[in-house]
C-alpha cells in the first residue's frame, strides 16, 4: 500500500518538477535556524534553538513542549492565545528538531542524551524567566508531557504547575508498553525508505535533509485506533528531526530512563489531559501514568485523538486556563 501511494506522488512531482528544481538548499526541506537568519532563533546550551515567544515578559511563564522527538511546534501554535490571558508564552523546536540546528548523531550518544534535552530547558527557562518569583508552568504534548515530567522530576521546585497531555510513560518500560499498542509501523525502516523518493533527487543532499525528508512521510501518521476519527486531517508541522528521534529512540532502548524518582516531591497540582478517541491511552493509562504526582487532575478532552492540542483545541483550552488561573 505504502510503495504504491509513495510511488504515485514521486511520478507526480517528477512530473512537474525539474531534477535541478531540488537542488537548491530548502527546496527539500525548511532551512533550519543556523541556515536562515531570518528565523527567530536562541542560542542555548550549545546549540541554537528555533524560538518564538509572545505576550508581556513579567507574566507568569508558559513553555510549550512539542511532541516527537523530533517534532516542531507549529501544531501548538494555538496555544499563542494564552498570551491574552496574561501569560508569556514561549515555544521552542526541540534539539535537532523543527528549525533548530541539526547535530551528528554521536551528539546524541551515551547515557546523558535524553539529559541534553532537560538541560536545554533549563537553560530555556533561565533565560526568560526575569527572576525568581516569577512563576513557571510547562505544558507538553506526547514526547513533550514526558520530557516535562523528566524536568520536574530533577527541578520540582522551580516549576508552578504542569498540563500533561498524553505522555507515553515516564519510565522506558512503561513508554514501549504505549508504543506496542499506538503504532504498529517502523518508521525508520528499509523498506518504506526505499518507497519514499527517487534516489536521484536526494542525490548530493545532506543525511539530514534526506532523513527529514523521509520522515515527513509519517509526522502526522497516527495508527492508533481512534486516531484517525479523532485527528481530522494533517496537523501542520515545518520539519521533523529524523536524527533526533531515531537517536532518542535507540539511546533509551540502550539506557532507559526514569522520571518518576522524585516527582513525590512536586506538590502543586498537575493537569493530565487524555483524549476520547485514542483507544491506545483512555482513562486507566491516564491514571497509571501520572500516578507518581501526589496531586493530579485527571481530564478527558472530547471528540479528538492524540493531536489533541490542535484538533481538540476548543476543548483543551478552557480547561488548561481554568486550571492555569488557579495556580497562576
Amino acid at each position: 500500500m505504502y510503495k504504491i501511494t509513495f510511488a504515485l506522488l514521486s511520478g507526480l512531482l517528477l512530473a512537474s518538477c525539474q531534477l535541478e528544481d531540488w537542488a537548491s538548499p530548502g527546496a527539500l526541506v525548511p532551512l533550519t535556524v543556523d541556515q536562515d537568519p531570518d528565523l527567530p532563533a536562541l542560542a542555548i546550551n550549545g546549540t541554537l534553538l528555533h524560538v518564538q515567544s509572545y505576550g508581556a515578559s513579567s507574566d507568569p511563564l508558559l513553555v510549550m513542549l512539542h511532541g516527537g522527538p523530533g517534532g516542531d511546534f507549529r501544531s501548538l501554535l494555538q496555544a499563542r492565545r494564552f498570551a491574552e490571558a496574561g501569560f508569556y508564552v514561549v515555544f521552542y523546536d526541540q534539539r535537532g528538531s523543527g528549525l533548530s540546528k541539526r547535530e551528528d548523531k554521536n551528539r546524541y550518544e551515551g547515557a546523558d542524551a535524553v539529559q541534553l534535552f532537560i538541560d536545554d530547558l533549563d537553560a530555556l527557562i533561565s533565560h526568560f524567566q526575569i527572576h525568581d518569583s516569577q512563576k513557571v508552568f510547562l505544558m507538553g504534548h506526547s514526547w513533550g508531557a514526558m520530557l516535562a515530567a523528566g524536568y520536574i522530576n530533577q527541578h520540582p521546585g522551580k516549576i508552578s504547575g504542569a498540563v500533561l497531555a498524553e505522555p507515553g510513560g515516564f519510565t522506558w518500560t512503561q513508554t514501549g508498553e504505549y508504543l506496542s499498542r499506538s503504532n504498529s509501523i517502523r518508521f525508520f525502516s528499509e523498506a518504506l525508505n526505499d518507497a519514499i523518493f527517487p534516489e536521484q533527487i536526494l542525490a548530493g543532499r545532506s543525511e539530514h535533509e534526506v532523513l527529514d525528508y523521509k520522515a515527513s512521510f509519517f509526522s502526522n501518521y497516527e495508527n492508533a485506533p481512534g486516531n484517525v476519527i479523532g485527528n481530522a486531517g494533517p496537523y501542520p508541522f515545518w520539519r521533523n528531526g529524523a536524527v533526533a528521534f531515531e537517536a532518542l529512540i535507540d539511546n533509551a532502548d540502550r539506557y532507559g530512563f526514569d522520571f518518576t524518582t522524585q516527582l513525590h516531591q512536586f506538590t502543586p497540582k498537575v493537569l493530565f489531559l487524555y483524549s476520547e478517541y485514542n483507544e491506545a491511552y483512555g482513562r486507566q493509562w491516564a491514571e497509571t501514568v501520572a500516578a507518581p504526582f501526589p496531586h493530579v487532575e485527571i481530564k478527558m478532552i472530547a471528540q479528538t485523538g492524540h493531536e489533541m492540542l490542535h484538533f481538540g483545541w476548543a476543548g483543551l483550552y478552557p480547561v488548561s486556563l481554568t486550571y492555569l488561573n488557579e495556580l497562576k
